[in-house]
């Protein structure tokens, strides 16, 4: 089976549906985003998990939008800033 391709458009609505599983999602550089969840614990983290999942699922492959979520990211403030 064929995995769908997320689309440009899409964006605001895939980091919207992550952020709102409580995962911090952010830019990283130029190119480049995570997805955080280091400080859920491990309850939440279980419950999370799948979310994440059906969310990735629901979009599809995005390799080819990197760069562009990662200036959306940025444009809206989410900026990994190391310690």
């Amino acid at each position: 089976m064929r995995k769908r391709t997320m689309r440009e458009e899409e964006i605001p609505d895939f980091v919207r549906d992550i952020a709102a599983t409580g995962c911090d999602i952010l830019a990283v550089g130029e190119d480049s985003y995570v997805v955080a969840d280091g400080h859920l614990s491990d309850d939440v983290y279980a419950t999370v998990e799948p979310e994440i999942r059906r969310i990735s699922e629901r979009y599809g492959r995005r390799d080819h939008l990197m760069a562009r979520i990662s200036a959306y990211l940025r444009s809206i403030g989410r900026i990994h800033r190391p310690h």
